[in-house]
């Protein structure tokens, strides 16, 4: 508690430097943030996360379910492997997971920006090298950003609409400018991966997905077993290793993941010692299965790493390009169907908060009741547009707690009614023309957890009338599948940060009704939402930003796009004991940055 405690502390303190008012910058620095200037001093010798007398050595096992069938994880084409992504190529800057939004510079030795941030300019460090020796020199850089602005995958690809050119200003130095106000984009510039452009020339970038690509990052690809498992080898003359951002960072000598069938045999696997760590995502189980023999002997240790951050969204999907969930109406009775408070108790013993927003857990998260004030002023051009509950103030039903839920159940029928279905005398749903309600619920085969909730809400649903066909189906045709929306419903899981942004419109944008490979799976098309993306990105303080965000998480959440279920207030990691970590634990607590990346390998003694 203490622990959690001063984590609370050192967020609030964070959160507080981040939030004031906005520095100009108008030279070469070490690092930029969103709002404010970067919590770390010039010439830091650490990130206070890490711990630079962590040893060097060991390796770590990692289990994945399902398999893999790409080298390239920047492209749509394919599943990638693990570790490429992240260990493999390396960034402009690096985003420090101790701060809402703030990048160091890497590659990078300095970033610099106008006021206004209509151009970014990135000068390299002479020392950069790839794993072959060679430079990274600005014409690699400035031939990332334009194929994977223009070939890439779509996370990519959205902030390069918004690049009017990017130029070479300096034997180590180049400039992005942009086409239309975003302050966001500065960073975004930053985050990319740079890739050495002479090992692409004469590939089709977009379906190279053989090819093991030479990077600048701390590890390098040792083998591969295409589909089943990968080995990184970190790499000893890593230009990089010196870097005050990577004291006590990428530790480990090897790094390897194995692919699995299902998440069962993955834990499984884990408990026979054929991987070292697991983490482990639903509180009942943590509690009842996590006492076989290597705990009890405490070969393997069990932590709880608090966060910070927010809920973000778990829950089943609609996909609203299909005619039957189009009505609001029909969303809310379905979502009045999902009895959370049963499913809860069945399958956590009912210890797992309710996802109540999509940034609950944080002070970017709607607020009950109506909108106010500048939440209130920014929403106002789109009233009459948006669903009930928006500017109103909307809460998820909660039920009696017991199996059959018929209060709720009866509120669902009356709105399914007034939305224009009727159930017949053989007890099934169907609209005026004698067309059932039915949809297809999506789900990867050996989700163990999400078919015990969706088994739980199709009783539900079939006291309405409705009978949908849920259709398990491999890792690959559920990856094709939820890439081209061919579903009607699907689970989804979406991180959230501190520092929403131009991620958002990949979520939420309506390129994404069309647009394959996006996160927009409920296939909404808000010009509301769109336009608190928009004020997001261009707010030049903390209030208008703020406000803009909990404006976006009314649209999204009385939208009724997803049938929110729980998220955890600690990530439970499972792991031998020769892992560790270190005792400061940052902001963002079990997030992109913390495992494998500031953990060592020590030998019991």
């Amino acid at each position: 508690m203490e622990q959690m405690r001063q984590g609370l502390m050192r967020g609030f303190a964070v959160l507080a430097l981040a939030f004031a008012p906005l520095f100009v910058r108008a030279e070469p620095a070490q690092g930029i943030a969103m709002y404010g200037e970067p919590a770390l001093p010039k010439g830091f010798t650490q990130l206070p996360y890490a711990n630079p007398s962590a040893p060097k050595g060991g390796q770590i096992r990692f289990g994945e379910s399902g398999s893999f069938d790409s080298l390239n994880p920047w492209i749509l084409t394919g599943r990638p492997a693990q570790g490429i992504a992240l260990y493999v190529a390396e960034p402009l800057m690096m985003r420090s997971i101790d701060e809402p939004f703030t990048l160091y510079g890497l590659l990078a030795e300095s970033v610099e920006t106008d006021p206004a941030r209509t151009w970014v300019e990135f000068t390299l460090r002479p020392e950069a090298r790839f794993s072959d020796g060679s430079p990274v020199t600005v014409e690699d850089v400035i031939w990332s950003l334009e194929t994977l602005g223009t070939q890439g995958h779509p996370r990519y690809t959205n902030a390069r609409r918004k690049v009017a050119q990017a130029v070479q200003t300096g034997p180590r130095s180049l400039r992005v400018t942009f086409t239309e106000p975003d302050r966001e984009l500065a960073l975004i510039m930053g985050m990319g991966p740079i890739l050495k452009k002479a090992q692409w020339q004469g590939l089709d970038f977009t379906r190279a997905t053989q090819v093991v690509p030479v990077g600048s990052g701390p590890y390098t690809v040792e083998t591969v077993d295409m589909g089943r498992s990968i080995t990184l080898k970190r790499n000893p003359d890593w230009w990089g290793k010196d870097l005050a951002v990577n004291a006590g960072r990428y530790n480990f000598d090897r790094m390897r993941w194995d692919y699995f069938r299902d998440s069962g045999v993955v834990f499984e696997a884990f408990k026979g010692g054929a991987t070292d760590t697991f983490r482990e995502t639903n509180a009942a189980k943590w509690a009842r299965d996590y006492d076989f023999p290597a705990v009890r002997s405490g070969q393997v240790v069990l932590s709880e790493i608090p966060h910070h951050r927010p809920s973000g969204i778990s829950g089943l999907v609609m996909n609203t390009r299909l005619p039957v969930f189009r009505d609001w109406r029909v969303r809310e009775a379905l979502t009045l169907a999902f009895n959370f408070e049963f499913i809860n108790r069945t399958l956590n013993g009912g210890t797992e908060p309710r996802i109540t927003s999509y940034f609950a857990n944080s002070d970017l998260a709607m607020r009950p009741g109506p909108a106010t004030g500048r939440v209130a002023d920014v929403l106002a051009p789109f009233t009459d547009s948006l669903p009930p509950g928006t500017v109103e103030g909307y809460t998820l039903p909660v039920s009696d707690g017991s199996a059959l839920n018929r209060a709720n159940n009866r509120k669902a029928i009356r709105l399914l009614e007034e939305a224009g279905w009727h159930v017949d005398g053989a007890g099934v749903l169907r609209d005026a023309a004698g067309v059932p309600f039915t949809f297809e619920i999506l789900l990867p085969q050996g989700a163990a957890e999400t078919r015990q909730i969706v088994q739980i809400y199709v009783e539900a649903l079939n006291r309405l009338g409705i009978y949908p066909d849920v259709t398990p189906v491999d890792d690959a045709q559920y990856q094709m599948r939820r890439s081209n929306y061919e579903f009607g419903m699907t689970w989804m899981t979406l991180a959230l940060s501190l520092s929403p942004g131009n991620e958002q419109m990949l979520y939420w944008g309506a390129r994404g009704v069309t647009e394959p490979g996006s996160r927009n799976l409920m296939g909404m098309h808000s010009p509301a939402a769109e336009a608190m993306i928009h004020a997001m990105l261009n707010a030049t303080g903390p209030e208008d930003f703020t406000a803009a965000v909990r404006a976006l998480d009314r649209i999204l959440t009385a939208g009724r796009y997803v049938i929110p279920a729980w998220y955890p207030k600690v990530s439970r990691l499972a792991h031998v004991r020769e892992l560790h970590f270190p005792e400061r634990l940052p902001l963002y607590g079990d997030w992109p940055g913390f495992q494998p990346e500031v953990w060592w390998y020590e030998a019991a003694k």
